[in-house]
This record gives structure tokens, C-alpha cells and sequence, in this order.
């Protein structure tokens, strides 16, 4: 497990990388990808559908608050470039990219945000108080790691969400006709899409901690809203 979260570190390391040099690697795919025969339906979908962490839908789910805390488990550049420095509540951000990091805390000092905290770690083991959190995400992190991460993070998620916490996250929907479109792309940047969860397991391993209020089918993926039993 170590060694596959070092991979996806390094990988979301080398993105930011990329980004400080004006590097996009989502628009400069090879040919393998964006010849594939589904390739034109993936970008319709996301043109649609919208990039999942910035869904109307996610925000309208969590229905963030004053007083209320969010964490953003696996947190990418959401507070960067998907509004959820907007958001009423107070933002908590974890991420496994050490570069990640470190741009969000330049992002909060240079807008002037008030942030919980950022925190460079894995969402499968956090330091956070049990019962810490109102509302919380995942999204577009499940899909790297095998069964035993993703019960674990499903664990770690259950103890630090309240209860009647409202929780979103997502996981590969692999019966969608362009997952194998994000698929490759994934592999292509070095994130190599390792989940090997039916949706029936996932449902079983989950159905203990939180109560699925509702799923939506996204780009290649099924987002859950839930919230937290118990």
C-alpha cells in the first residue's frame, strides 16, 4: 500500500509540476486515447455533465454552512479552481501530494482565506478527532486504491464524519461507456485505476457506515451521496 500511495503522490507531485510550467497533460493525450472509439462520447459527457467535484449537485447535497466544517478528503486543487473556497463552511483540506499542499496553503495566503487546515497525508488514516466533521467529500480518489484501502478510508471517513454527517463520493462505474476512456488516461498521467470493487460489494462494505441517500452515474463513475450511520 505504501508504495502505490507513493505512486499517486508523485504523480499529483509531477502534475503541479507540470501546471508551474503551463503543461497540461489532459490536452496533449497520445493517440491511443483520443483515437479511441469512445473517446467522443467522454468529452460530451464531460461537457454535460460537469467536472464531478464541481457539480451543482455535490454542493447542493452537502449544504454547507457557517459553523459547519468540511473535510475534502483527497482534496486535489478543489479550493483552487472548483469554488469551494466559496462555500460557507469551514474548509479542511488532505491530499497525499506534498506539491499539492504546499500551492493550496500559496492559494489561501495570497486570496486571504480562512481555512480549518490543510494536511498532507492519506485519507485512510488522519489525525483528526472522531466526530469532527459535518459534511465531508471524495471524490475522484477511490478509483487509484484495492479493497483493503478503500475499507479502510470508508472507516477512517465514518469516524471523523458526525453522525447524520452528509458525505459525497464516487467510484468507477465501470459498466459506463467511456470508463475505459478515463481509464487510460488516468494510466497515461501515472495514476493506474486499481479499484476491484463490483458496485454490489462496494454497496455491502458500506451499508454498516452510511446510508446511501441517492447515486448519480457521472463521466465514467457513480457519485453517492450519503450519510453517516450510527
Amino acid at each position: 500500500m505504501k508504495k502505490h500511495l507513493d505512486v499517486i503522490a508523485q504523480s499529483y507531485d509531477k502534475g503541479i509540476e507540470d501546471g508551474n510550467k503551463g503543461i497540461n497533460l489532459y490536452e496533449n493525450l497520445p493517440d491511443h486515447i483520443t483515437s479511441h472509439p469512445d473517446y467522443p462520447a467522454y468529452l460530451k459527457l464531460q461537457k454535460e455533465v460537469g467536472q464531478d467535484s464541481k457539480r451543482k449537485e455535490v454542493k447542493n447535497f452537502i449544504s454547507p454552512q457557517v459553523g459547519m466544517k468540511l473535510i475534502d478528503l483527497g482534496c486535489c486543487l478543489n479550493l483552487m479552481f472548483n469554488d469551494y473556497d466559496k462555500w460557507d463552511s469551514k474548509y479542511y483540506g488532505i491530499d497525499i501530494s506534498k506539491k499539492t499542499i504546499q500551492l493550496l496553503e500559496k492559494v489561501v495566503k495570497s486570496r486571504g482565506l480562512e481555512v480549518g487546515g490543510l494536511h498532507c497525508g492519506s485519507i485512510h488514516e488522519t489525525s483528526f478527532e472522531d466526530n469532527f466533521f459535518d459534511v465531508a467529500t471524495c471524490i475522484g480518489i477511490l478509483e487509484y486504491f484495492e479493497e483493503d484501502f478503500v475499507r479502510n478510508a470508508i472507516k477512517e471517513a465514518h469516524r471523523i464524519i458526525k453522525p447524520k454527517g452528509r458525505f459525497v463520493l464516487d467510484i468507477p462505474n465501470v459498466e459506463s461507456p467511456v470508463f475505459e476512456v478515463s481509464r487510460l488516461i488516468e494510466e497515461y498521467i501515472g495514476r493506474p485505476d486499481k479499484f476491484d470493487l463490483s458496485v454490489d460489494e462496494f454497496n455491502y462494505m458500506i451499508k454498516d457506515y452510511f446510508e446511501v441517500v441517492s447515486t448519480e452515474k457521472v463521466v465514467g463513475m457513480i457519485q453517492y451521496f450519503l450519510v453517516k450511520k450510527g
